[in-house]
């Protein structure tokens, strides 16, 4: 048992309303930059719809993540061979219309237009070739389904819903979006590290974010293509891949993330997690319907007096096993097992969770009056948006996995309901607890986390002891196939 430490994330999809403060955070501290215009390491997307960049989830056009291939893991990108036959020029990278082409306006032209009977305007201009341009795209194009559907029905998770489905999704009277705000993943099993034919990415052995040498990255751009959730962008102007660093200057002194600490919401919880390093290539292997389950086997109890020796014996800090034990991520994705990565079966073990959204109540059309639905809660089998379809989102087709989520936060909320309205019989809700298996206690400490949690209950940040961490090579699959073209070992230390 190779016992390691991670820095984890739980985003609570239905208290996020799509006001994208998180993102402009973001892009105020790292990426407002020239090179960078069109980068957004924290972006939010309107879902159905087909994110950014356009089709980013369609991985037969991106070949992005890991696949099974007779039993072995290999990235989709292909091997060795067929990296080095395309590394001067890579089909498989977004282009600037799959991103968009940031632009600006020129305001001065405001101010020294001559006179004339209409109001001068400023015209747009791209902020890469400084020539006026046509706005056709922007990175919340769809944002909101931009007043139509029309985005919505092209995204890649409709791609196994009845037309019956569908028709319902995108009806007037019942249409309806959440948000799924994304960053990178820092993932267990990260295809951008595979990829780099440099060896310029690597995970931190301490906490493992991942990031991007500056001094090694030679500009191949492999890892865009390698990362599935096109999370590492190319700076132009440096001529160097970079991407989120989960804000690790904050994380080390205790801060959290600029992107969680600015959200509205306050749907982002962090925290620690022990994980088994050696079996990571076990758990990637596992059908698409079992990755779900295997991911979570792979997350070791704070609590284990084995884990904690395991844990120690490999240089892990007593504080960073005691966060470990108070950390949220754990809570929602191992004890109450409402929160799952986000596409699961691109294999990559993402450290990034989500808690699916219940909802709002459905309303129907009766003559002209608009009537909530007969079960006011409703159930998981009538919510607006498919269970298959959250399931192609978040557990690779598993349905159970949702209808389970879904039922404890309804027996959650009637529990509640029962508490303060007093109007939902008491029968009704002990049936639903006890189908759950959900104790008061478990329910209380459930609805406090949720609901009413304070700052540091939602960030749990272990200290970072830096000057103990002992930088190591994760080892957990093989060397030979993950770095690089083999040419150089991978980095043995961090920044």
């Amino acid at each position: 048992m190779d016992v390691r430490a991670q820095i984890g994330a739980v985003f609570h999809l239905d208290k996020c309303i799509g006001c994208h403060t998180c993102s402009i955070a973001c892009k105020n501290i790292w990426t407002d930059r020239k090179g960078l215009e069109y980068a957004w390491w924290n972006n939010v997307e309107t879902k159905p719809g087909t994110g950014y960049p356009t089709l980013w989830e369609d991985q037969e056009k991106y070949k992005g993540g890991w696949e099974l291939a007779g039993g072995e893991l290999r990235l989709k990108l292909g091997g060795k061979i067929s990296r080095l036959v395309n590394l001067f020029y890579n089909p498989y990278l977004p282009t600037i219309d799959d991103y968009y082409e940031p632009w600006t306006y020129r305001y001065e032209d405001l101010f020294n237009s001559p006179e004339m009977d209409v109001q001068p305007v400023a015209r747009p201009i791209s902020m890469i070739t400084g020539e006026p341009i046509e706005i056709e795209a922007g990175p919340n194009w769809d944002d909101d389904l931009s007043g139509t559907p029309v985005y919505a029905r092209n995204d890649p998770n409709l791609r196994n819903l009845s037309e019956e489905e569908k028709q319902k999704l995108f009806e007037f009277e019942r249409v309806v979006f959440f948000y799924v705000p994304r960053i990178c993943n820092h993932c267990l099993n990260p295809g951008c590290v595979a990829a780099c034919p440099a060896g310029a990415i690597y995970k931190r052995a301490e906490d493992g974010i991942v990031l991007i040498s500056q001094e090694k990255c030679r500009a191949w751009r492999m890892c865009i293509s390698g990362c599935p959730y096109k999370k590492v962008y190319f700076n132009w102007n440096t001529g160097k891949s970079e991407k989120c660093i989960l804000c690790y200057p904050r994380v080390e002194t205790g801060m959290a993330p600029a992107c969680f600490h600015s959200c509205v919401g306050r749907i982002r919880y962090l925290g620690v997690i022990l994980y088994d390093a050696d079996r990571i290539v076990e758990a990637a292997k596992k059908s698409d319907r079992d990755l779900v389950d295997a991911q979570r086997e792979i997350i070791l109890d704070p609590f284990d007096e084995e884990v904690i020796k395991a844990a120690k014996a490999n240089g892990i800090h007593d504080s960073v096993i005691e966060y470990a034990q108070k950390s949220p991520v754990y809570k929602f994705v191992k004890e109450w097992k409402i929160a799952f990565p986000l596409h699961p079966e691109y294999r990559t073990m993402p450290m990034v969770f989500y808690v699916p959204p219940l909802l709002p109540v459905m309303a129907f059309k009766s003559g002209e009056i608009y009537e909530l639905a007969k079960d006011f809660f409703s159930t998981p089998e009538s919510v607006r948006v498919p269970v298959r379809y959250l399931s192609n989102l978040f557990t690779a087709g598993n349905e159970d996995h949702i209808v389970y989520a879904l039922k404890k936060m309804l027996a959650l909320r009637l529990y509640k309901r029962a508490q303060n309205a007093k109007d939902v019989p008491e029968e009704e809700v002990k049936r639903m607890m006890d189908e759950m298996e959900l104790t008061p206690e478990v329910a209380e400490e459930m609805y406090r986390l949720m609901s009413l949690p304070t700052f540091h209950e939602r960030f749990v940040i272990p200290p970072s002891h830096r000057e103990l961490s002992v930088e190591r090579t994760a080892d957990v699959y093989d060397t030979k196939a993950s770095t690089g073209f083999g040419f150089r070992k991978p980095p043995q230390r961090g920044m």
